[in-house]
């Protein structure tokens, strides 16, 4: 492409971000605002201890007479793994742990969760989505050429999660989220251009209203004012992100995990999942060139888990090979009810920008996360 840019202190470029700025120290504006933003107050999760403690006795505190003191969401993946063994082995706090059943989870991620669920001992609530909802709402999102496609998964995630510890009276989720593996987010510019936020509920009102074969039934949608506001502040449900607290070595916390429970670490963040694992390894590179291993490696580059070279490295050969992405296109498409063609139609259509879609009116919360950041009480760079 022209005018093609490659940070030279991470590892984002301009082909996965076309609004990649450098600045004047040849550094990109997100390694830029880590250092000045984020990396010295955080100072890899070293010199928490008081706030940690004191945290966890607040958990302790709301969970005092209950069952369960704390809920943990866990995906099957890495960083929510990570916090159950946390919780329970070293901090000594009664997770109830929540899986969401998308009707997309692979074997692998499956065999982990009951795993370690079994061997701590800790009670394990599946919830299943509906699976005419999902496959529809699913569907819909395929219909609409735009890059936003793990909307109906990751919403769902987020609802049914916060929405069970308010129906069981459990004041604390504990998140995996973290500086460590998660110092950059997504680009902006994939939602900005080619996207829609993933709690904005009237855009996704206009989706399903849209393109969805049917009326969703059972699935039930949350908006960002009701997590952010209703949520905290009214039902005094606090998602806390505990791993932000402590140091974290990603090798040595994956030999943890599968001395003790026999974990198989994934080969990249989120292949847990068959639809994400789909749209990141093959559909969102292949259609509009967004590789999220960029800014995945990039967040371990500057928080010091691997070096440059070895993220240029992994870089260097595709996330799966031809053979695998097209398998999980015709499994994509089996589950959608739908033939190899037809999906592929939807690979095919122009690209659609997000602007032609509604949108909700989220400018203060916008505005409240810039402030957060600033403050440094937000933890990660969104840019």
């Amino acid at each position: 492409m022209d005018n093609y840019i490659i940070c030279k202190t991470c590892v984002m470029d301009t082909k996965s971000d076309p609004s990649m700025v450098i600045e004047a120290n040849g550094k990109c504006e997100r390694c830029n605002m880590y250092e000045k933003t984020v990396a010295a107050d955080w100072n890899h999760g070293r010199g928490h201890e008081k706030e940690l403690q004191e945290l966890l006795a607040k958990i302790k505190k709301a969970g005092e007479s209950k069952k369960y003191d704390c809920l943990i969401g866990l995906s099957g993946g890495f960083d929510s793994t990570y916090v159950l063994h946390m919780a329970v082995k070293e901090w000594g706090l009664r997770p109830l742990v929540f899986h969401v059943d998308s009707g997309f989870d692979l074997p692998l991620g499956v065999q982990n969760i009951n795993t370690i669920c079994n061997k701590l001992g800790v009670d394990l609530k599946i919830a299943k989505i509906d699976q005419e909802d999902m496959r529809n709402f699913q569907l819909a999102m395929f219909r609409t050429g735009l890059a936003c496609l793990d909307i109906p998964q990751d919403h769902a995630f987020v609802n049914m999660v916060e929405q069970f510890a308010v129906d069981n009276n459990i004041k604390y989720i504990l998140n995996g989220e973290n500086i460590s593996t998660e110092a950059f987010t997504n680009p902006a510019y994939w939602d900005s251009v080619y996207g829609g936020g993933t709690t904005d509920d009237v855009f996704i009102k206009d989706i399903i209203k849209r393109f969805s074969p049917a009326p969703l039934k059972n699935y039930k949608l949350t908006n960002t004012y009701r997590r952010k506001l209703w949520l905290p502040y009214i039902k005094g449900v606090k998602v806390v992100k505990p791993l932000n607290l402590i140091p974290y070595d990603y090798e040595t916390i994956k030999k943890t995990l599968h001395d003790e429970y026999g974990y198989i670490a994934y080969p990249q963040k989120h292949f847990e999942s068959l639809i994400t694992k789909f749209l990141e390894a093959y559909w969102y590179s292949k259609r509009f060139g967004y590789d999220v291993r960029k800014h995945q490696l990039s967040s371990l580059v500057v928080t010091g888990q691997i070096t440059r070279e070895e993220a240029l490295q992994r870089l260097s050969k595709p996330s799966v090979t031809e053979e695998e992405g097209r398998e999980m296109f015709k499994q994509v498409a089996d589950f959608l009810r739908i033939s190899e063609d037809e999906l592929q139609g939807y690979f095919d259509m122009p690209l659609v920008k997000g602007d032609e879609y509604k949108h909700g009116s989220n400018w203060l919360i916008k505005l409240g996360v810039k402030i957060m950041f600033l403050l440094g009480k937000e933890k990660r760079v969104r840019k």
